[in-house]
Order: C-alpha cells, then sequence, then structure tokens
C-alpha cells in the first residue's frame, strides 16, 4: 500500500463519528462497485445510493484513512490552473463551464453537509487570492477579468482595500465569494455512516487484486482474501496511486506538500472573515482558520512522489510555514500542534481524470488530480452516476481520460 502521508494529523482527532464495516467474507452481486473509500469514492458512493443506484464500496485500509486525513480542507473554485490560462488552453467556452461546474460544486457540498445528520464544518467562506509580487499584478488583472466575463461573484481589490482588511499590503488581490471550507474527515465518515443507512454496502478491509471483463460485459473482481464480486460497472476512486490504473493514464505526476495547524488563537480579530488565503506564486502558500481557532497553513511543495520520512525535516519546513503565516499576521501567538508531509497529484493540464476507460465503457476513473480534489470528486459523483444511467453530462469531454488538452502539454 503506497504511503500517503507522514507526521502528525490534526483531523482524525475531531471526529468520533468513525464506524467500522466488516471486510467482504462472501461472494457478492453489485449494479456498481466503487473501489476506494476515501473523499472521492465515499462522494461517488453517497451520490449515487441517493440517485437509485445498486452500490458497493470497498476500501482495503479503512473509509477516509488515506488522503482524506491529509486533507486541509479548503473548497475553492478557483483551481491550480488560471480561469485565464485554462481559457488558452481548451477555450474560453469550455474553460467557464469548468469552472462554474467548480463553483457549483461547492454549493453541492454544502448541500450535503446541510442534510448529514451531524455537524462536518461546512462554513461558507470568502477567498483573498493575492499577487505574490508586482511581476504578478497583470496576471492576476487578466484573471479578474476572465473571472468576471464568465459570471463569477470577484472584487479586485487594490493595496489600500487589501491593507484596511488585513494586517499585510499586497500589490493586488481577487476576492471570490461562493467558496468554503469543511472537516474533511467528519464529512468523508459522515456521508459513509448516513449513505450506508441508505443501502450501500460498505466493505472495509477488502483489496482488490484481480479485475476481470466476463463476456456477457460485466466484471468480476477478486479480494486478495478470494472472494468474488460481480459488477455492472466498476469506479476507481483510488487517488494517487497511478500503477493500480487499469485503463493507461498520461501525463499526470505526484509530489508532496506540507502542512501545519497551530495552538489555538486567543484572537483572530485581525483575520477578515476568516477569508481563505493563497498567493499567485507557484508553489503557493495557503491557510485558513478552524472553528476552535486554530490555523492551518499548507505548501512548499517539491516534485517528490514519497511524503518526508524525516521528522526533524517535516519540522524544518514546518516552521518555514509557521513563518510565512507570522509574515502577513505578526500578531498569531503560539507553536505548531501538528505537521504532516502528504503526497498529491497533479496533472499536466490542470484538470481531473473523471470518465471512462478508454477501453471499457462500463469502468470510470474518479481521480480528482490537483489542489481543488473534493470539488472534483463533486464533480465526479454527477458526472459518472449520469454515464452509468446513459446520459451524458455537459463536462464529459473536457474531464474524460482521452481529452485533447492532453496531447497539447
Amino acid at each position: 500500500m503506497k504511503e500517503l502521508y507522514t507526521g502528525s494529523l490534526y483531523w482524525p482527532g475531531t471526529s468520533n463519528e468513525t464506524k467500522s464495516f466488516a471486510p467482504l467474507q462472501r461472494n457478492a452481486k453489485t449494479q456498481v462497485l466503487v473501489i476506494g473509500g476515501g473523499m472521492s469514492g465515499t462522494i461517488c458512493s453517497y451520490v449515487f445510493v441517493n440517485s437509485g443506484l445498486s452500490v458497493t464500496m470497498v476500501e482495503r485500509g479503512e473509509v477516509a484513512g488515506g488522503s482524506t486525513s491529509a486533507n486541509t480542507g479548503l473548497l475553492q473554485f478557483s483551481n491550480d490552473i488560471m480561469l485565464s490560462k485554462l481559457s488558452k488552453q481548451i477555450g474560453l467556452k469550455a474553460a467557464s463551464a469548468f469552472y462554474l461546474a467548480c463553483r457549483d460544486a461547492v454549493r453541492t457540498i454544502g448541500d450535503i453537509a446541510a442534510a448529514l445528520p451531524a455537524d462536518v464544518g461546512f462554513k461558507a467562506r470568502s477567498s483573498l487570492y493575492f499577487a505574490s509580487s508586482e511581476q504578478d499584478l497583470p496576471m492576476l488583472r487578466d484573471e479578474y477579468e476572465a473571472m468576471k466575463t464568465c459570471g463569477l461573484d470577484v472584487d479586485l481589490w487594490e493595496p489600500e482595500m487589501i491593507e484596511r482588511h488585513f494586517p499585510f499590503r499586497k500589490s493586488g488581490a481577487i476576492v471570490t465569494r461562493g467558496d468554503a471550507e469543511i472537516n474533511p474527515y467528519r464529512f468523508v465518515n459522515m456521508m459513509a455512516n448516513t449513505a450506508a443507512e441508505a443501502g450501500l454496502n460498505i466493505h472495509e478491509q477488502t483489496d482488490i487484486v484481480s479485475h476481470e471483463r466476463l463476456p456477457g460485459g460485466g466484471h468480476l473482481l477478486r479480494t486478495a482474501d478470494g472472494f468474488e464480486i460481480e459488477a455492472e460497472h466498476v469506479v476507481y476512486a483510488i487517488g494517487y496511486e497511478p500503477e493500480e490504473l487499469r485503463g493507461q493514464l498520461i501525463k499526470a505526476e505526484l509530489n508532496r506538500s506540507y502542512a501545519i495547524v497551530t495552538e489555538p488563537q486567543k484572537n483572530l480579530a485581525s483575520w477578515h472573515q476568516r477569508f481563505l488565503l493563497w498567493e499567485t506564486a507557484r508553489p503557493y502558500l495557503y491557510m485558513r482558520t478552524t472553528p476552535g481557532n486554530r490555523i492551518i497553513v499548507g505548501g512548499l511543495d517539491e516534485e517528490v512522489e514519497e511524503p518526508l520520512h524525516s521528522a526533524a525535516g517535516r519540522h524544518r519546513r514546518g516552521r518555514k510555514l509557521l513563518e510565512q503565516l507570522h509574515a502577513l499576521f505578526p500578531g498569531v501567538q503560539g507553536s505548531i500542534a501538528f505537521e504532516w508531509s502528504a503526497t498529491f497529484g497533479e496533472s499536466r493540464d490542470g484538470l481531473p481524470f473523471i470518465g471512462q476507460d478508454p477501453q471499457c465503457s462500463t469502468v470510470y476513473y474518479c481521480l480528482g488530480y490537483g489542489g481543488n480534489g473534493t470539488v472534483y470528486s463533486t464533480i465526479a459523483a454527477k458526472l459518472l452516476r449520469d454515464l452509468i444511467k446513459g446520459e451524458r453530462h455537459p463536462l464529459t469531454e473536457i474531464v474524460q481520460l482521452s481529452r485533447p488538452s492532453l496531447a497539447t502539454v
């Protein structure tokens, strides 16, 4: 099993809603088999079950035990690839459709969170996307104009406006409205629990080791314990483990990032409306607050696949993140309470991989490569549901595995 994070994680200690699900101990039949019990697999399974499909979800570890635990919980419709750049890559119409779908996905997450029986930390937030340097200001202005043209709710703040609301000054910033924050660990666990009550079959500690297509068009999958699952449709929602894909996924790469969570702060009055913060530099610094007045800071991405094992190395990077936080908010007090390193994936065209296997129309992938994994997973849940039901989704060609944009990057 690929190691997805190292260090001390914050989210698992915030939840007492976790349940255990028994491993598969008999042969089974299902309409849809979802492989993976993280954010992608669980939100797909939740949407599928609530759309009337018969679904089984298997996870070789524990639900929410992989990348979900290291997710920092920022939900934004903006992406690692700017709308202005994406428009040049795939055209204005397609790029706008993708960004609007991301905005709508944040709203969908809010709707799901509101329907769950326990608080999962969903809070609507605005974001401040600031220019890291004066040289980035023209690019930021272009992005603002692209967003306004797209119909997104955004403002452009000059240095004086930024300084009026925050204890720092930047050459410019875009304020985006319609973003949010969430506790990803509680969100996934509560979705799993609720979907199980609605009929979702969940099996933890169930590792799929083989997959063969049946002559009649179905699929037969075997577990490491020797049991078989027969399914009409198979969805791979396995996160950042590309060597396990049964189709050919091209032009994606894995990197590692770092995050810290501070001790609770006595006063966050200088943090205007608890905005989510991020910057134009690549790799970028990003940060948010928590309901308990902690601050989460992430960044310092490195082109190395494995998370960092050295505790001393993680702490050095954690201290650097804390220094960057202090540079923006000098009044922040306290030390680092949690710090971790985690693997994350990026596609070379900045878009997720969602859709049918090019070699088999009843095998699907939900792979949210990029910094917007939770948003991408929400888009995937509806898109894949439509494909399974024989319907067409407007984003199908934009995010499919065989999309033309991959040939130009």
